[in-house]
């Protein structure tokens, strides 16, 4: 999630020629499969059997897809971020140079979006609001995400043909339509100041996130009187990842969402459907399923979810700390590795014990978000399951990236920092 990346590609003309994602076929199937995949889970989450095995698939019918009361949710729920975006809170801050030397400017206000939208929840709960509700709504909600991703993928490849040459992204602007809407051609869409992108990364779906956990967590107490601590470990934890994202939202400047990838559907439906619908899975399987934990149980879990945080949040502030300023005194003694390029490789701290540690630590507290929910079905832990393949696909990515900018360098690295993610493993 806060990692910074550059990208250099081979080009034939004005087009680039590397595919990823399994190039035109993965981008034909993905925005087909995946929608798919978050109503499939979804329903999963809240059948008796909670088995992703079973054959025939469960799916859901078509009289839970829909509500009235979904549509306008969501779209009030996307109005209010972006009134929030649009406010003078916060300070604004300079992205990174783009390839025509400018730098674009980014309002710095993600936790106090985080924070209004959390005293709206509780003036909402004290006037009686229903928010268990929102169990009921999963679906329609999840259908209509899905809807707002489309049109909003649809839109943004469309306008792409009016931006400039050196606003489009390097690696979706092949020339195949149907890859190029997957990985999006523009690299930096905005109306105004209002930059799409950024907005669609750490807003409404992150936030959103946290909401739908709490409706699962109301919708328990309506079932049985009073939250579980099953289900008050899996919100704690995921509020505490997602404020730290807003707290720390300087540093997704720097990513590869938003350095590196054009904004098409791969994002927009990452950032508004999937993030919302399948990290909120534990908590939805938990109204169905809830699950006894011990207090030694649930200590360990709480130690789990510690140690994954500061090592995700450790690592995280020295590799930025270092990339904005490498004469600071918390980093100016660790041992880098000069580039032909100008820029120094970490390879002591943090960045000597792995290639990645922010990797390890996410997946400790992905580890963690799962453990609540038992060992007696798969689902809580298709999470995990997915985040490791993710990242391990990004820590791919990233090695192809890395050793075509600093060559030599790169491969020097490799020998002093052998260990990409799991140290003395992979």
């Amino acid at each position: 999630m806060m990692r910074p990346n550059s990208h250099s590609i081979k080009r034939r003309s004005s087009h680039s020629t590397e595919r990823e994602f399994g190039g035109t076929l993965g981008a034909t199937c993905i925005p087909i499969f995946l929608p798919l995949t978050v109503l499939y889970l979804i329903s999963v989450s809240r059948s008796p059997e909670a088995s992703v095995l079973r054959w025939p698939p469960l799916l859901p019918s078509t009289s839970h897809l829909w509500d009235p009361l979904a549509p306008l949710l969501l779209l009030g729920w996307i109005a209010l971020h972006t009134f929030l975006y649009l406010l003078p809170l916060g300070k604004v801050s300079e992205g990174l140079v783009l390839r025509d030397g400018t730098r674009l400017k980014y309002p710095i206000n993600g936790f106090h979006a985080l924070c209004i939208s959390v005293v709206l929840l509780m003036l909402l709960l004290w006037l009686g609001a229903p928010l268990g509700y929102l169990f009921e709504l999963l679906l329609p909600l999840a259908v209509c995400a899905i809807g707002v991703s489309f049109l909003l993928s649809f839109y943004l490849y469309i306008r792409s043909f009016w931006a400039a040459h050196h606003a489009l992204a390097l690696g979706g602007n092949t020339g195949n339509p149907l890859y190029d809407f997957f990985m999006g051609r523009e690299l930096n869409p905005r109306i105004g100041n209002f930059d799409l992108k950024y907005f669609c990364e750490l807003r409404p779906g992150l936030i959103g996130w946290v909401v739908v956990n709490l409706g699962m967590m109301m919708k328990e107490v309506e079932l049985r009187d009073s939250p579980s601590l099953a289900m008050i470990l899996v919100n704690s934890f995921q509020l505490l990842y997602v404020a730290d994202a807003l707290w720390n939202e300087e540093a997704v400047l720097t990513t590869m969402d938003i350095v590196h990838d054009g904004f098409g559907f791969m994002l927009v439906f990452g950032d508004l459907a999937w993030v919302p619908f399948t990290y909120s899975l534990q908590a939805s399987f938990l109204v169905v399923h809830p699950q006894d934990l011990s207090a030694l149980g649930a200590t360990a879990i709480v130690a789990l979810n510690g140690i994954g945080y500061y090592i995700f949040r450790k690592s995280n502030s020295q590799k930025n700390q270092f990339r904005r300023d490498p004469t600071h005194p918390s980093v100016s003694k660790l041992e880098t590795i000069a580039t032909a390029t100008g820029k120094r490789l970490l390879v002591s701290g943090w960045w000597g014990l792995v290639r990645h540690p922010n990797y390890l630590g996410d997946l400790l507290m992905a580890l963690a978000w799962s453990l609540p929910c038992g060992f007696s079905h798969l689902l809580p832990y298709f999470y995990v399951v997915y985040f490791t393949v993710l990242l391990i696909h990004r820590e791919a990515r990233d090695e192809r990236q890395c050793r075509t900018k600093y060559g030599l360098a790169w491969d020097t690295y490799c020998r002093r920092v052998p260990y990409r993610i799991f140290p003395y493993i992979y």
